[in-house]
């Protein structure tokens, strides 16, 4: 039996060949989708620790502490660090991050 040489492979298309770059439009959008999931999560950790029991017995609770918190997880950490080179975000440590004021 002849071995027969392998099938070329078909050029890809160029927005395929690094998943990780997308075309500008779909990183714009992922960046605001990022912003969105980060500022809603902040929120609910506000709201969560401000409902804590331990404030008084006659308060509704207190004033929250929390500025920082870590970013969702469903994007990745490329994400954050973009929207931190933009001044949207600010580290604050172990991979922590707070919103800048505007």
């Amino acid at each position: 039996m002849s071995e027969s040489a392998p099938a070329p492979v078909p050029p890809s298309d160029p927005a395929t060949l690094n998943p990780i770059t997308p075309d500008p439009a779909a990183r714009k959008e992922e960046l605001r989708l990022a912003m969105k999931a980060f500022r809603k999560r902040l929120k609910l950790t506000k709201l969560d620790d401000e409902s804590r029991i331990g404030h008084g017995p006659m308060s509704g609770g207190g004033k929250s502490g929390v500025v920082a918190i870590t970013p969702p997880s469903q994007f990745p950490k490329d994400v954050w660090e973009e929207l931190t080179e933009q001044g949207k975000l600010k580290r604050a440590g172990r991979g922590i991050y707070e919103l800048v004021d505007p």
